[in-house]
């Protein structure tokens, strides 16, 4: 195995400061994508979230702690498609370990996909799902066709959210495009007090 030598880390360190300073350097609207995008992509998440649980309350006919429901639906997806953005893609891209622009826009549609889309409406079917059983407002399965029956349920909301899936997903890869594209503007700028001779 090999060993992490100190002047490695100060290699790091010392990217890692010179991108900061660069990134300083940008307009505030460039400079807030790069801090904030994630931040942009876990709003969206959340809305994916809210739009696949009103979808289920409705086929369940869930009435009773409809705020129950909506909150984690909106929390739990801004919180983990927030922290999977800047982690997978704003922080790598502004330590300068990802430095290739079809890898940001692949891990940001990804993360779009999967933890923007698809995880709001997998977590919507738990959630509804337990409110219905516990308030008994949708007749719910014996323990044999429990999968089949989820299935069945499921496959009407997948087709009215596969737009807003889709959407997140172009978004968040855009996302990474517009992050790459504006840090390596921030690279190509000259520090003030620096002249080329």
């Amino acid at each position: 195995m090999e060993k992490h030598k100190p002047h490695d880390t100060i290699k790091e360190k010392s990217i890692f400061d010179i991108i900061a300073r660069k990134i300083e350097l940008l307009p505030e609207a460039e400079r807030n994508l790069l801090e904030h995008g994630s931040t942009y992509n876990g709003l969206n998440a959340a809305l994916c979230g809210l739009i696949a649980n009103s979808l289920f309350l409705r086929v369940l006919h869930v009435t009773q702690a409809r705020i129950a429901a909506t909150l984690p639906m909106a929390a739990l997806p801004f919180l983990t498609a927030n922290a999977s953005f800047k982690g997978f893609v704003s922080l790598p891209l502004s330590t300068g370990d990802l430095n290739c622009e079809t890898c940001t826009v692949t891990r940001g549609g990804l993360v779009g996909l999967v933890l923007g889309g698809l995880y709001p409406v997998f977590l919507a079917i738990s959630i509804n799902g337990g409110l219905a059983a516990r308030n008994q407002s949708a007749l719910l399965p014996e323990k044999g066709n429990t999968l089949t029956y989820w299935i069945k349920i499921s496959k009407p909301i997948f087709r009215k959210m596969l737009f807003p899936i889709l959407l997140q997903t172009m978004f968040a890869a855009y996302l990474g495009s517009r992050q790459y594209k504006v840090l390596i503007k921030a690279l190509q700028l000259l520090e003030p007090g620096l002249e080329i001779h």
